[in-house]
């Protein structure tokens, strides 16, 4: 279970650090995206496309 969450929560590190990238692709505009403001900064939570990214490369590994 732990590993999971270690798993969810860096490939949430890694699309936020993307989303510049994503804010071009439909990937960053998903419904279960987060963008909110606090204290003049923008956070995005990409939750829906983490799991989207997440069921991709499973079945790519499943396939390989």
């Amino acid at each position: 279970m732990v590993r999971w969450l270690l798993v969810l929560l860096l490939a949430l590190i890694v699309i936020s650090w993307l989303s510049p990238w994503l804010a071009r692709t439909a990937l960053g505009r998903l419904p279960g995206d987060f963008r909110f403001k606090l204290f003049g900064r923008e956070f995005f939570l990409p939750v829906a496309t983490t799991v989207l990214l997440s069921l991709v490369a499973g079945l790519v590994a499943k396939f390989v």
